[in-house]
């Protein structure tokens, strides 16, 4: 091939914006689509690599398909049988449509998972009222009640505390055009004392390798401080990583693949949620590692090698900046955020500011993990909106 290879991305958000960023050293040209002009990820690669459509429509999908060499996904709400047409048509997508199919609906994501022995909470279909109150008499309550489709941050799921709340849990998840047939699951409610995440990275030939295991903190289901390395005994990382990089395996997914985890306070480690993409959890090895999340996935699914994923300091941190109310982004104090030693803001390009909408973000390196935290939360406080 005599000129760049040029990937593109479903999606033109922060995750391709970023994915953009690495491109540029590696000689790869980036192509988005996103539904408006001027797009976090358009911003970065320019106009002329900018297509405005609909992710979710073939013919918007296979206008990017006539310009790249392959298609890879910001997010996993794109429909599998849209990702199995491009390929028919002649233009490779990775991650596939059958890894699509597992991690896109979490019923079918945890079922594949416990297929192959990997430890996930206990879970049950839910397709009506009775369905769910057999579930809590088996499971016990409080249970988590979860759509199969499109949930994040927080949305798409319910906590029912005991019988009296299953209905209203039911009512608020339900599908309108469900026709009475719903598309739920219920889980047990995990009383876990961390929240932990991994990116994995896996090749064509099947290469991967793991970053290292993270602590994460969570308000209202969403990412607030992501803090490596995990503050756990080594044997739990070992564990914790053992299930990663089998989970990976499981649903036969290439790029990056974020892999939330609960650890339970006897050490059990629990598989919660994956991602088949670049996840918040790992924008911290943007700094924070020898080879940045985003660049790693680029390298897999062009078939490259991969980059080491060891950090870079004892110490590294990752504060979120979400936003707190509604208004157009006029953000003020980036200079003082960036001349803080040790600490690398980002900004996303969004427009408006929505409450929890994930705006950018700060990490840190540091000497030990607290003082990386320290740090991100300090530069981060000087960030407004």
């Amino acid at each position: 091939m005599d000129r760049s290879p040029r990937v593109g991305i479903l999606g033109g958000g922060q995750l391709a914006r970023m994915t953009a960023e690495a491109a540029r050293e590696l000689a790869v040209e980036i192509f988005v689509l996103e539904s408006e002009a001027g797009s976090p990820a358009g911003q970065v690669v320019g106009a002329d690599h900018e297509l405005v459509g609909s992710w979710r429509e073939l013919s918007d999908a296979l206008r990017l398909a006539e310009l790249v060499d392959l298609i890879t996904l910001e997010n996993e709400f794109v429909e599998a049988n849209l990702l199995a047409a491009l390929i028919e048509r002649g233009t490779p997508v990775l991650p596939g449509p059958a890894t699509l199919r597992r991690v896109q609906d979490k019923l079918l994501q945890k079922q594949t998972l416990a297929a192959r022995g990997l430890p996930v909470p206990a879970f049950r279909h839910v397709a009506k009222l009775d369905d769910l109150l057999a579930a809590g008499r088996d499971l016990g309550w409080p249970l988590v009640l979860k759509a199969r489709r499109l949930g994040y941050d927080g949305h798409g799921n319910a906590t029912v505390a005991g019988p009296g709340g299953a209905g209203a849990a039911i009512a608020q998840l339900a599908d309108a055009r469900s026709e009475g047939v719903l598309d739920l699951y219920a889980e047990a409610f995990i009383p876990f004392v961390a929240e932990l995440a991994i990116m994995v990275t896996r090749t064509p030939n099947s290469q991967q390798m793991a970053y290292p295991l993270v602590e994460t903190v969570q308000r209202d289901h969403i990412c607030h401080e992501v803090v490596a390395p995990a503050r756990v005994p080594d044997e739990v990382a070992a564990r914790a990583a053992e299930v990663a990089l089998a989970s990976v395996e499981a649903v036969d997914a290439v790029g990056v693949v974020g892999v939330e985890l609960f650890l339970l306070a006897d050490g059990t480690i629990l598989v919660n949620e994956l991602a088949p993409r670049p996840h918040n959890s790992g924008h911290y090895t943007i700094e924070g590692c020898r080879t940045s999340q985003f660049e790693n996935h680029l390298r897999a699914v062009l078939g490259r090698d991969l980059g080491r994923t060891d950090l870079v300091a004892p110490g590294v941190a990752m504060v979120n900046l979400l936003g707190t109310r509604r208004a157009p982004a006029a953000p003020r104090g980036l200079e003082r955020a960036a001349a803080v030693p040790r600490a690398y803001p980002h900004l996303y390009g969004k427009r408006e500011v929505r409450p929890g909408r994930k705006m950018g973000h700060v990490t840190a390196l540091g000497d030990s993990p607290e003082d990386a935290l320290a740090t991100a939360r300090h530069a981060a406080s000087l960030i407004e909106w």
